[in-house]
């Protein structure tokens, strides 16, 4: 009679787990780790892993996904490098990144919110040892973390009941429609909408806020965009991912074949330092340099406001960000507008804002929002006409930017959809 092997212990799992957080993906074969590397082999799979190492990362993305989605999925796959692109990213910038899921300092996160994330994630292997079952699909790397299984309901809320489970049945088995069993009516699938209005009440008037989920690049027809700087007015390389990379290589001129002609944002930005400041001198903090959009002129943007905020630290590769100089750079950008307004034709009425500092700069998208909205809320208190914007390229933080915007003088959520 066969022996049925026994449940690993909690307690076990979770020091394997927290050693696979420190040492990361990369390092998976240098690990002493034979509980996840059991439980991972006995998995169901018509191609099992060939290596120790597959198999416990194919157990630890199956983990994480039968978490549900969500915040603490999104957290438990930073913290163990299965998002996408931060497979080799070191232990600490990943749990500083997991810190900004939950819009908390990256000691808070350690003291309190890894050890939930990481224990929730030893809970699912535990689970998915003793039932001997096939568990939920794997999140493939790259996998968007909010699609399907997380379509809103009409007030914005994830869907809930018969409308949840036909939408993950449908996501697990790649169905685009429900069949009618039983006599349900089958849930149409949606996913989150890209473009959200929220209105804001203010002190005497309500204005209509609008936040983008898509990369920054995407604008269309949005008069002026804050772009992060640090405090030498230097952009990133093209090719990188931050705001700053992708709105100069948005502005660049090309030729057909894709070949370089104008770095027309870098070189405004250059001559602009040139003549305000020498070459290689740290301007203040809270330091607006303006520049024409280059090539994004053809999507209906007109200029680009890079915003001094990330002071680097000296002999590192890393920087600071105040909140308060997040406040004044703002303020100084939207009255930099004022004044171009005196001979911009048309007239410049539409900012568009990302949430500055809450990439490498290590705040919060919380503490990031609410350093920009005391400038921008000052200004459309005064009465500005002003279409304000703002653009996350996940809806988590769009969800987070929406509830604080409604909260705002106690307006509820508006329409949602595209514009």
């Amino acid at each position: 009679m066969p022996v049925t092997p026994r449940p690993p212990d909690h307690g076990s799992v979770l020091a394997e787990v927290r050693r696979v957080r420190r040492a990361g993906l990369l390092r998976l074969r240098e690990l002493d780790v034979p509980e996840l590397v059991r439980v991972g082999r006995e998995l169901p799979s018509a191609a099992a892993p060939p290596t120790d190492s597959g198999a416990v990362e194919r157990l630890l993305r199956t983990a994480v996904a039968a978490v549900g989605g969500g915040t603490l999925q999104e957290a438990a796959e930073f913290t163990l490098g299965l998002a996408q692109g931060t497979r080799d990213w070191p232990a600490s910038s990943r749990r500083r990144r997991a810190a900004q899921v939950y819009g908390v300092s990256v000691e808070r996160f350690r003291k309190h919110h890894e050890l939930m994330v990481l224990g929730q994630i030893a809970e699912r292997i535990v689970d998915i040892a003793a039932r001997g079952a096939q568990p939920a699909s794997p999140v493939a790397e790259g996998q968007p973390r909010r699609l399907l299984d997380e379509a809103p309901g009409e007030d914005g809320a994830p869907a809930s009941g018969h409308a949840a489970a036909a939408t993950g049945a449908a996501t697990a088995t790649g169905a685009t429609a429900a069949t009618p069993t039983s006599g349900h009516t089958p849930t149409p699938l949606a996913l989150p909408p890209a473009h959200r209005t929220v209105p804001v009440r203010l002190a005497h008037r309500t204005v209509p806020v609008t936040v983008h989920v898509h990369s920054v690049d995407l604008l269309r027809d949005i008069d002026v965009v804050l772009s992060p700087s640090n405090t030498y007015f230097s952009l990133p390389a093209a090719y990188k991912s931050s705001v700053a990379a992708t709105l100069r290589r948005a502005g660049a001129r090309r030729d057909a074949s894709g070949g370089l002609v104008e770095d027309r944002v870098h070189d405004e930005l250059a001559r602009w330092a040139g003549r305000h400041a020498a070459p290689g001198r740290e301007a203040l903090p809270g330091t607006v340099a303006a520049t024409s959009a280059g090539a994004l002129a053809e999507q209906g943007i007109r200029r680009i406001y890079h915003v001094a905020v990330a002071v680097p630290r000296p002999g590192t590769n890393d920087y600071d960000v105040q909140p308060a100089d997040l406040t004044r750079g703002v303020a100084r950008a939207l009255a930099l507008l004022a004044a171009e307004n005196a001979y911009a034709e048309p007239p410049l009425t539409s900012v568009c804002l990302p949430l500055l500092g809450a990439g490498r700069g290590g705040l919060s998208p919380l503490e990031s929002f609410s350093a920009l909205w005391a400038a921008v809320e000052a200004e459309l208190v005064r009465g500005a006409e002003l279409d304000v914007h703002f653009v996350v390229r996940r809806h988590a933080r769009a969800d987070l930017v929406e509830r604080l915007l409604a909260g705002i003088g106690g307006a509820g959520p508006g329409p949602r959809g595209v514009r």
